[in-house]
């Protein structure tokens, strides 16, 4: 067959007889392919030394793997990695990191430790040829719905939910949801969440403000107000957004949050350095981390067996109150014409 090099999981489909479709989600651990299936295709793997059997793993090393062309998660990156380190400290124990997108580096680290974390937008195969391996993987990123791989992630989905609340609760009832540049999974969640809040609210209106991000707020901002939109409170999908949109309003001379009303996502850096502070939701980046490393050793210690479930662990953001967000200005008008007159 050559080298080892170039074996890929064409060849492997080629000599089993299936699509290198068949194989790529045999390997991953995905369903849709028979246990028998499957075993065929795991020994053929074995054979051509594109995976080698669990016995012969040998190493104890854990290697973290994090995508290194995700700037928009960079700072979340690093407290994950801060996590995943305080923990492996506290055990006393080591790690080796390493930031690449090369599905070969991927693979060969893969070949070469005894557990793998991996954090980013990995490519598909590359992510297929490591699971090919054997060894235990915990992700933290975006699965496809119902793959059997471990998971750690963020609460996405509860926190838009979270969010619309406490905007609803604060009085407010025109509702912008900065989006951004389309094309990101986890802002798509967020919609998603916050959606569900304000469709269960007649009077709630969420606008959803889709944007190339380079300046192009006021834009937006502007053609929104044209169509008779006049929002009282941005719900942003990242800090990064929301500075830009704290800027901006400043600049039109809004005042925050005696006019509108702004929150972010994330509780990155920046989101203390603006002023007025910004009320955010935290991503538990350094809980994920550590989380993370417990569940990986958890399965090195007692492997899956065949058909057992992968498992997800969802890490539950906070809503960080700050001074970026208070009630309606509608509302303080109401409730100042209700008090008695003295």
């Amino acid at each position: 067959m050559g080298s080892r090099g170039r074996v890929t999981l064409q060849t492997i489909a080629r000599e089993v007889g299936l699509s290198k479709y068949a194989v790529s989600r045999s390997l991953a651990g995905k369903s849709g392919v028979s246990e028998e299936t499957r075993e065929r295709i795991r020994e053929m793997a074995v054979r051509l030394g594109y995976a080698k059997p669990a016995a012969q793993a040998g190493s104890t090393d854990i290697a973290v793997v994090f995508h290194d062309l995700d700037p928009v998660n960079s700072e979340l990156y690093m407290q994950v990695q801060n996590g995943m380190q305080g923990e492996a400290q506290r055990l006393g124990m080591g790690l080796r990191v390493h930031w690449t997108h090369s599905a070969r580096q991927l693979e060969d680290l893969a070949r070469a430790c005894a557990g793998l974390l991996l954090v980013g937008p990995h490519d598909r195969e590359a992510i297929a040829a490591a699971t090919a391996t054997g060894i235990p993987i915990v992700r933290f990123g975006w699965i496809d719905p119902l793959e059997q791989a471990d998971q750690i992630t963020g609460t996405d989905h509860e926190a838009g939910q979270a969010v619309i609340q406490y905007l609803i609760n604060l009085g407010h009832r025109s509702i912008a949801y900065v989006s951004g540049a389309p094309g990101y999974r986890g802002r798509r969640e967020r919609f998603y969440g916050a959606r569900e809040i304000a469709e269960s609210h007649a009077d709630v209106a969420l606008h959803v403000m889709q944007f190339d991000e380079q300046g192009a707020f006021a834009d937006a901002f502007h053609a929104l107000k044209e169509s008779g939109v006049r929002p009282t409170a941005f719900f942003c999908a990242h800090d990064g957004l929301a500075l830009t949109v704290v800027s901006e309003l400043l600049g039109q001379g809004y005042r925050i949050p005696d006019d509108v009303s702004v929150v972010g996502f994330g509780d990155f850096s920046p989101a203390t350095q603006i002023s007025p502070p910004l009320t955010t939701v935290r991503m538990e980046g350094q809980e994920c981390g550590a989380v993370g490393l417990r569940l990986l050793l958890e399965r090195i210690e007692t492997p899956r067996r065949p058909g057992d479930p992968a498992r997800r662990i969802n890490i539950a953001s906070r809503i960080i109150e700050r001074r970026s967000a208070g009630p309606c200005k509608d509302m303080r008008i109401s409730e100042d014409t209700a008090k008695p007159s003295r």
